[in-house]
């Protein structure tokens, strides 16, 4: 990211943080326009945000790292998060993950050659219920197995 936002995110955050009574209490929504608009959040973007929010660079660390949604460098066009909390784990997660990291060639917090994937691991999606489960970029998928996955990466190529 540059030094400073674009004029149009600098609007959007100016009219975010006009919907809340403070501006610390914009921040997760502040931060959702600066990754969608750059693709992730850089240091210097940390910085910028803590000064429009008047609050403390370490503090907006806190948040990006803390959040699996955030991402502290660019990733691949899909991103895709499998869970691997006890629900899941009991349901094959972790024979399911080490499927994805051989079909796409890349270890988890990797993305592929090309761009397009970046998988990555997470402790919980709220999806026991559908275990074991992963998103991709915004979307749920559970109950899965490897036919399953094959089928939703066949559907992104």
């Amino acid at each position: 990211m540059s030094r400073e936002f674009s004029d149009a995110l600098e609007k959007k955050i100016d009219e975010t943080l006009a919907r809340y009574p403070s501006k610390q209490a914009a921040l997760l929504p502040v931060l959702h326009l600066i990754q969608n608009e750059a693709g992730y959040i850089s240091v210097e973007a940390e910085r910028l945000a803590a000064e429009r929010l008047g609050i403390k660079p370490i503090k907006i660390r806190e948040v990006v790292t803390f959040y699996t949604m955030f991402t502290r460098k660019p990733i691949g066009r899909y991103h895709i998060q499998i869970c691997s909390n006890l629900s899941c784990a009991l349901a094959g997660s972790e024979g399911l993950r080490d499927y994805l990291q051989d079909k796409l060639g890349v270890r988890v917090g990797e993305t592929t050659p090309d761009g397009k994937f970046t998988l990555t691991e997470v402790e919980c999606l709220g999806a026991c219920d559908r275990a074991p489960s992963m998103m991709v970029n915004f979307d749920y998928y559970g109950n899965l197995d490897r036919e399953a996955i094959d089928g939703i990466l066949e559907r992104l190529a």
